[in-house]
This record gives C-alpha cells, structure tokens and sequence, in this order.
C-alpha cells in the first residue's frame, strides 16, 4: 500500500508539472494570463470566495490550507512553480473551498474566469486535458487518505519527503517545508515531526534548516517504506 502511493505521487507529480499540458493549452492560458505578485503570508483568496481565475506558479510557493473552527488549520498542498490550480471552483461555479495563501514572495499568473471559459469552450481537447488533471488529483486525494489513516507515522512522514522530493526538478535542492506544515499535512503535533526529523538527522538521512529540510540518504528512508509495506 505505501508503495501504491508512492507510486501515485509520482503519476500525479508528473501530470501536474508545466510541461505535461499540452503546448497549446499552455500557450492559451498563458497568451491571457496577467503577472501577479505575493509578498511571504499574503493571502490570494479566502475559503467560500467567489472564483474569479485560473492560476499558475511561476516563482515562489502557494500554501492550500483549510481552517477549522477551532482556528486550527490544515494544509493540503504546498503548490510549486509550473503548477496551474484553482480550475475545479472555475467548472462548478462554486466558493473554494480551501484558502490560498503565498509560502514565500511569490511570483503567479492569473488568467480571468471569463478567458478561461472561453479558452476551453473553444477547444474540446482542452476540456478533456483539464477533466484528467482533475481526475488524477481526485485519485490522488484517496490515495493519501488511505495512507493518513493506515500508516505509521514514520512511515507516513518518510513518503510525504519523498513525495515532496518527485516534485523537484532538481532533487538535491532543500525541500521548502518547515515543520509545522508537515505537522499539518500529517494530522500529528509539530513536536512528534521535529523528534522524528531529528532523529533521522542523527542517522545523516537528511538535514534540517529554517524552512528548510534536505534530503541526504532518500534511499534510506525508501527502504524504511519498503519494509513496511513488506511487513
């Protein structure tokens, strides 16, 4: 099962990256998109906000998140540059229903709702490349929460990385995740991350940094998988 989803981790890392929507489709977007700029914690949009755009990474990072009653938040996804979202509110019509808030200075591309519209109306190819990415982020929302429920917490956290690793188009560089987001991605307490980051430390599996998490030895933390999923 851990290696299920790692395996669809990779499927959807893969289908989400700049290059995987077609040079039309992108060229479109992008031939109506107007820049946007985030200074660290501004907020692009709010949960039940009326969807206005489609929007596109282009420097920096985008944090998803929801909030709960309590004032607790939960983040569902870290969005990185090449990465267009907010297409699933533009179909249904619907308030998003998660927050959108820069990580870092950030850099997007915001593409109207009306252009939008009018772009895949025009083109029923580009209809359907937009229904897949849609698909393939449903598929991979059941797959995590299969894993969040099942797994150990280790493991759990081991996958996150090497999840978080796949998206990088240079695998050495830092994964830019502090550990609060981890916590909250996971549904544990930051002091259970640190106390497992740091112990993976001290076994020089990766190093820790403000903000920052480098991976050293990723297969040890693959075989830490494998052997759960053995076991």
């Amino acid at each position: 099962m851990a290696g299920n989803f790692l395996k669809w981790n990779v499927v959807v890392n893969s289908y989400l990256d700049r290059g995987v929507l077609s040079s039309q489709l992108e060229q479109a977007l992008r031939g109506c998109a107007r820049p946007l700029r985030l200074a660290k914690n501004e907020s692009l949009f709010a949960h039940g906000s009326a969807p206005n755009a489609l929007y596109c990474v282009e420097k920096g990072l985008v944090r998803l998140s929801v909030t709960a009653s309590s004032g607790r938040e939960a983040v569902l996804s870290v969005v990185e540059p090449g990465r267009w979202f907010g297409e699933a509110s533009l179909f249904t019509d619907t308030p998003h229903d998660y927050n959108a808030r820069a990580a870092a200075d950030s850099a997007l591309l915001r593409v109207p709702a009306a252009d939008f519209h009018e772009i895949v109306d025009a083109q029923p190819a580009f209809l359907l490349e937009f229904a897949r990415l849609i698909g393939m982020r449903y598929k991979w929302a059941l797959q995590r929460i299969d894993a969040t429920t099942l797994q150990p917490f280790p493991v759990r956290l081991a996958q996150r990385l090497l999840a978080a690793r796949q998206q990088l188009a240079q695998p050495a560089d830092a994964l830019r995740f502090s550990q609060e987001d981890l916590s909250h991605m996971l549904g544990v307490s930051r002091q259970s991350v640190n106390r497992q980051l740091k112990e993976w430390e001290s076994s020089a599996f990766l190093r820790l940094e403000y903000g920052r998490i480098t991976l050293l030895d990723s297969a040890a933390l693959e075989r830490l998988v494998r052997a759960h999923e053995l076991g």
